[in-house]
Protein backbone atom coordinates (compact mmCIF):
# COMPACT_ATOMS: atom_id res chain seq x y z
CA UNK A 1 0.00 0.00 0.00
CA UNK A 2 1.79 3.20 -1.37
CA UNK A 3 2.51 5.75 1.63
CA UNK A 4 0.27 9.29 1.93
CA UNK A 5 1.30 12.56 3.20
CA UNK A 6 -1.56 14.45 4.71
CA UNK A 7 -2.65 16.74 2.44
CA UNK A 8 -3.29 13.71 0.10
CA UNK A 9 -5.74 11.90 2.07
CA UNK A 10 -8.59 13.02 -0.08
CA UNK A 11 -6.85 11.02 -2.70
CA UNK A 12 -6.02 8.13 -0.58
CA UNK A 13 -9.53 7.79 0.51
CA UNK A 14 -11.01 7.80 -3.41
CA UNK A 15 -7.99 5.16 -4.57
CA UNK A 16 -9.47 3.24 -1.33
CA UNK A 17 -12.66 3.36 -3.06
CA UNK A 18 -11.67 1.90 -6.48
CA UNK A 19 -9.83 -0.59 -4.92
CA UNK A 20 -12.67 -2.03 -3.51
CA UNK A 21 -14.76 -1.69 -6.36
CA UNK A 22 -12.62 -3.59 -7.88
CA UNK A 23 -12.55 -6.16 -5.41
CA UNK A 24 -16.26 -6.80 -5.54
CA UNK A 25 -16.07 -6.87 -9.05
CA UNK A 26 -13.42 -9.13 -9.99
CA UNK A 27 -14.61 -12.59 -10.41
CA UNK A 28 -18.58 -11.89 -10.11
CA UNK A 29 -20.85 -10.89 -13.20
CA UNK A 30 -20.83 -7.05 -11.83
CA UNK A 31 -20.13 -4.65 -14.12
CA UNK A 32 -18.86 -1.48 -12.22
CA UNK A 33 -16.01 -0.35 -15.05
CA UNK A 34 -17.38 3.18 -15.85
CA UNK A 35 -17.82 3.55 -12.09
CA UNK A 36 -14.44 3.20 -11.82
CA UNK A 37 -13.37 4.99 -14.88
CA UNK A 38 -15.64 8.12 -12.95
CA UNK A 39 -13.74 7.52 -9.40
CA UNK A 40 -9.98 7.25 -11.23
CA UNK A 41 -10.96 10.43 -13.09
CA UNK A 42 -12.32 12.25 -10.28
CA UNK A 43 -8.84 11.34 -7.98
CA UNK A 44 -6.73 12.65 -11.26
CA UNK A 45 -8.33 15.76 -11.27
CA UNK A 46 -8.51 16.16 -7.29
CA UNK A 47 -4.53 15.08 -7.43
CA UNK A 48 -4.15 17.75 -10.22
CA UNK A 49 -5.64 20.31 -7.78
CA UNK A 50 -3.96 19.65 -4.86
CA UNK A 51 -0.87 19.59 -5.90
CA UNK A 52 -1.33 22.78 -7.93
CA UNK A 53 -1.88 24.31 -4.95
CA UNK A 54 1.01 23.24 -2.95
CA UNK A 55 2.68 25.61 0.56
CA UNK A 56 6.34 25.36 -0.04
CA UNK A 57 6.38 23.17 3.72
CA UNK A 58 4.15 20.78 1.67
CA UNK A 59 7.18 20.60 -1.54
CA UNK A 60 9.43 19.78 0.58
CA UNK A 61 7.38 16.84 2.63
CA UNK A 62 7.63 15.51 -1.07
CA UNK A 63 10.71 16.12 -1.74
CA UNK A 64 11.69 14.43 1.52
CA UNK A 65 8.99 11.25 0.53
CA UNK A 66 10.24 8.35 1.93
CA UNK A 67 8.89 6.40 -1.62
CA UNK A 68 10.28 8.70 -3.84
CA UNK A 69 12.68 7.37 -6.55
CA UNK A 70 16.58 7.66 -6.34
CA UNK A 71 19.23 6.92 -8.53
CA UNK A 72 19.07 3.01 -9.24
CA UNK A 73 15.56 3.38 -10.24
CA UNK A 74 16.05 6.28 -12.27
CA UNK A 75 19.32 4.91 -14.24
CA UNK A 76 16.90 1.62 -14.47
CA UNK A 77 13.87 3.88 -16.53
CA UNK A 78 16.33 5.96 -18.21
CA UNK A 79 19.00 3.89 -19.61
CA UNK A 80 20.12 0.10 -21.58
CA UNK A 81 22.69 -1.96 -20.49
CA UNK A 82 23.47 -0.21 -17.22
CA UNK A 83 27.76 -1.54 -16.29
CA UNK A 84 28.21 -0.62 -12.43
CA UNK A 85 32.01 -0.28 -11.58
CA UNK A 86 32.65 -0.32 -8.18
CA UNK A 87 35.64 0.85 -6.16
CA UNK A 88 38.04 4.01 -5.72
CA UNK A 89 41.37 1.89 -6.65
CA UNK A 90 42.57 3.30 -2.89
CA UNK A 91 40.45 1.81 -0.01
CA UNK A 92 37.65 0.28 -0.99
CA UNK A 93 33.72 0.63 -2.53
CA UNK A 94 31.04 3.02 -1.21
CA UNK A 95 27.70 1.87 -1.95
CA UNK A 96 25.95 5.45 -1.35
CA UNK A 97 27.36 6.15 -4.54
CA UNK A 98 26.81 4.56 -7.74
CA UNK A 99 27.95 4.88 -10.75
CA UNK A 100 29.15 2.93 -14.57
CA UNK A 101 28.24 3.13 -18.34
CA UNK A 102 25.02 3.09 -19.56
CA UNK A 103 22.98 3.75 -23.62
CA UNK A 104 20.56 6.53 -23.18
CA UNK A 105 18.55 6.82 -26.29
CA UNK A 106 20.90 4.78 -27.36
CA UNK A 107 24.30 6.74 -26.49
CA UNK A 108 26.49 5.81 -24.80
CA UNK A 109 27.14 7.33 -21.09
CA UNK A 110 28.83 8.04 -17.69
CA UNK A 111 26.14 8.15 -15.07
CA UNK A 112 27.06 8.37 -11.42
CA UNK A 113 24.41 8.95 -8.17
CA UNK A 114 23.69 8.91 -4.81
CA UNK A 115 21.97 5.85 -3.84
CA UNK A 116 19.93 6.65 -0.41
CA UNK A 117 18.66 2.66 -0.23
CA UNK A 118 14.99 1.28 0.53
CA UNK A 119 14.20 -0.38 3.37
CA UNK A 120 16.28 -0.31 7.32
CA UNK A 121 18.74 -2.70 6.44
CA UNK A 122 19.74 -1.61 2.76
CA UNK A 123 19.92 2.40 3.78
CA UNK A 124 22.19 1.35 6.83
CA UNK A 125 24.51 -0.51 4.00
CA UNK A 126 24.05 2.39 1.95
CA UNK A 127 24.69 4.93 4.69
CA UNK A 128 21.81 7.25 4.15
CA UNK A 129 23.27 8.28 0.81
CA UNK A 130 25.86 9.76 2.67
CA UNK A 131 29.18 9.34 1.08
CA UNK A 132 32.69 8.14 2.49
CA UNK A 133 35.93 9.74 0.75
CA UNK A 134 36.04 6.38 -1.20
CA UNK A 135 32.57 7.39 -2.48
CA UNK A 136 34.04 10.77 -4.01
CA UNK A 137 37.19 8.77 -5.48
CA UNK A 138 35.01 6.55 -7.27
CA UNK A 139 32.65 8.79 -8.63
CA UNK A 140 35.77 11.07 -10.44
CA UNK A 141 37.31 7.57 -11.47
CA UNK A 142 34.16 7.09 -13.43
CA UNK A 143 34.08 10.86 -14.72
CA UNK A 144 37.95 10.28 -16.16
CA UNK A 145 36.68 7.73 -17.86
CA UNK A 146 33.73 8.83 -19.26
CA UNK A 147 36.77 11.72 -20.37
CA UNK A 148 39.26 9.19 -21.74
CA UNK A 149 36.37 7.63 -23.56
CA UNK A 150 34.54 10.96 -24.65
CA UNK A 151 31.23 9.88 -23.09
CA UNK A 152 28.56 12.66 -21.49
CA UNK A 153 28.34 12.37 -17.75
CA UNK A 154 24.68 11.67 -16.47
CA UNK A 155 24.82 13.50 -12.78
CA UNK A 156 21.62 12.33 -10.13
CA UNK A 157 22.35 13.69 -7.20
CA UNK A 158 20.11 13.21 -3.87
CA UNK A 159 22.48 13.68 -0.77
CA UNK A 160 22.04 15.12 2.84
CA UNK A 161 25.80 15.59 2.50
CA UNK A 162 29.34 14.27 2.87
CA UNK A 163 29.43 11.38 5.84
CA UNK A 164 30.48 13.27 8.83
CA UNK A 165 32.30 10.25 10.68
CA UNK A 166 35.87 10.01 12.35
CA UNK A 167 36.66 7.21 9.66
CA UNK A 168 35.49 9.00 6.50
CA UNK A 169 38.13 12.15 8.32
CA UNK A 170 41.05 9.75 9.00
CA UNK A 171 40.46 8.58 5.36
CA UNK A 172 40.82 11.89 3.99
CA UNK A 173 37.16 13.56 3.53
CA UNK A 174 37.69 17.35 2.84
CA UNK A 175 40.91 15.43 0.77
CA UNK A 176 38.59 13.70 -1.31
CA UNK A 177 35.22 16.04 -1.88
CA UNK A 178 38.09 19.11 -2.89
CA UNK A 179 40.01 16.93 -5.03
CA UNK A 180 36.97 15.93 -6.41
CA UNK A 181 35.83 19.08 -7.01
CA UNK A 182 39.42 20.49 -8.43
CA UNK A 183 39.25 17.25 -11.16
CA UNK A 184 36.10 17.95 -12.15
CA UNK A 185 36.84 21.80 -13.17
CA UNK A 186 39.76 20.28 -15.61
CA UNK A 187 37.71 17.58 -17.28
Amino acid sequence: MPYYLDFEKPVAELEGKIEELRRLADGKEMDLTSEIKKLEKKARELRADIFSKLTPWQKTLIARHAERPQALDYIELLTEDFLELHGDRRFGDDPAIVGGFARFNGVPIAVIGHQKGKGTKEKIWRNFGQPNPEGYRKAIRIMKLAERFRRPVLTLVDTSGAYPGIGAEERGQAEAIAGNLFEMSTL
